[in-house]
């Protein structure tokens, strides 16, 4: 039982880790999606890039920037999106493993002792493998009660030739 609990546990660690891969591959990989009534992001950087192409000073600062950016190792890295095809594709992959995860985790909780007994039944079974322990138990110990006995005729026995000068 021990094993399968320690399986179950293992299954859900794994099950939390696969779950959080995907909301950060979610989160940082899904396509941008237009809200109605707003700018789409397409024309707002096509925008921010021609105001910038007026300006060749605001332009040198922007590259400059966009250097230090790309040289500097301690600013995080901007997530790019995924090509739509290929986040579907992904994001059922991801979900078809947790599907999985999940389905295996339940057979190993279902192989578990007492899963579909009832707790009478459970306390009946417990008696009985109790009650059962205690007869190995007299066996054992009336086992080493005849151990002893032979061993001291043994002894008895060696002791005797031992007298007889050999």
């Amino acid at each position: 039982m021990a094993d399968i609990l320690t399986q179950v546990q293992d299954c859900l660690d794994q099950l939390l880790n696969q779950m959080h891969a995907t909301l950060y591959y979610t989160n940082t990989s899904c396509p941008p999606s237009a809200i109605e009534g707003q700018p789409s992001l397409g024309t707002s950087i096509t925008q921010q890039t021609q105001d910038l192409t007026q300006n060749s000073s605001t332009q040198r600062a922007s590259e400059a920037a966009a250097n230090t950016q790309t040289t500097d190792p301690s600013l995080p890295e901007i997530p790019h999106p995924a090509p739509p095809e290929e986040f579907i594709r992904t994001l059922h992959e991801l979900s078809r493993d947790l599907v999985l995860k999940e389905q295996q985790i339940e057979l190993l909780i279902s192989r578990l002792p007492g899963i579909g007994i009832s707790e009478k039944e459970q306390i009946a079974r417990m008696q009985g493998l109790e009650r059962e322990l205690e007869a190995i138990e007299e066996e054992r110990e009336e086992a080493v009660r005849e151990k002893e006995e032979l061993v001291k005729v043994l002894e008895g026995k060696i002791l005797g030739v031992g007298a007889l000068g050999w």
